[in-house]
């Protein structure tokens, strides 16, 4: 038996016993150890988890189980020959590297965070709010980030450019650390290590913007402004990884727009003055009651919690 081959029977091993319903937190801990151990184990696994994904859906589609019945299906051996055999017939191939689902789509609610690890290696934060799509295949490597915010460690790999497209801008990337936040037809892209390249969509005559470490893009329309940061900034941007909001003489207006990201309940400025106080420190991105109460001892404004709202005044 080929290593490939026995590989992919392990991953699907530890899919039967995870379907089998007696999964314990020990049993997750020993799968996440395997998975880290190679990369090899983590494509089979991914790809493997996908397949019998569809192969259940078009089932239910059917409106039945596999023929062999359901206490057969919950089998291992049985699961096992059925994931392999679903494999070659989805064209998946047991050496292959087809290794997502086209377009396959990751979503964060507000206030969520979540870590996808992509089959090629690379992996993808989500922030509060997103939604994302990914194709991993032999020929391309390509995600559209269609809201939000997501920061990119991203596996390098010059026969694969990884391409990220956020609405009007097409970010392009070999193998580097970088975040793209599309809100609406605005776009920002910055770099924490390595070199991307951010290519107009649809404007055939406008310059292409080449971003290394510590510097950040914003684009909106044709315009494409790139501005040079420390890369101490460029890390602050990513504070929400560790669920933190951080700024550096940010007014007030700026602050609540960004907690009002993370969070249902909203914060809502009476008034300019208010609006133009500057702000700096950091914040937990989730603990608006406490921020408010700041506001109120620090700067003296005033703060009334109305349930779905707190309203700020001068």
């Amino acid at each position: 038996m080929s290593a490939a081959l026995k590989i992919e029977e392990q991953a699907a091993a530890w899919l039967a016993r995870r379907d089998a319903g007696d999964w314990s937190a020990e049993d997750q801990a020993a799968l996440d150890a395997w998975i880290a151990q190679d990369t090899a184990h983590r494509v089979a696994f991914l790809r493997l988890d996908s397949v019998w994904s569809r192969a259940d859906r078009m089932a239910a589609l059917k409106g039945a189980e596999p023929s062999f019945g359901p206490a057969a299906w919950r089998r291992p051996q049985v699961r096992i020959a059925a994931g392999l055999a679903a494999a070659a017939v989805l064209g998946a191939g047991l050496l292959g590297v087809n290794l997502a689902i086209p377009g396959r789509a990751y979503t964060t609610d507000v206030g969520g965070h979540a870590t996808v690890p992509l089959a090629d290696g690379s992996r993808v934060e989500l922030n509060t709010n997103t939604k994302l799509r990914a194709e991993i295949a032999e020929s391309r490597r390509a995600v559209w980030l269609d809201r939000g915010e997501a920061y990119f460690e991203v596996a390098h790999d010059p026969a694969r450019p990884f391409v990220v497209h956020a609405g009007a801008r097409r970010i392009t990337v070999l193998g580097t650390k970088f975040l793209v936040r599309r809100e609406g037809k605005s776009v920002e892209v910055a770099v924490v290590e390595g070199k991307v390249r951010v290519d107009p969509v649809q404007q055939e005559r406008a310059k292409p913007a080449v971003l290394t470490r510590g510097e950040l893009a914003v684009a909106k329309g044709e315009a494409t402004l790139v501005a040079a940061r420390s890369v101490e900034k460029v890390e602050n941007e990513l504070s929400w990884r560790e669920g933190m909001l951080v700024f550096d003489r940010s007014t007030l207006t700026d602050a609540v727009a960004e907690f009002n990201r993370y969070n249902r309940k909203k914060l809502v400025i009476a008034g300019e003055v208010a609006g133009e106080v500057r702000i700096g420190g950091s914040f937990e991105a989730d603990n608006i009651d406490a921020f408010a109460r700041l506001l109120e001892q620090a700067f003296g404004l005033s703060v009334e919690d109305r349930g779905e709202e707190i309203v700020i005044g001068g």
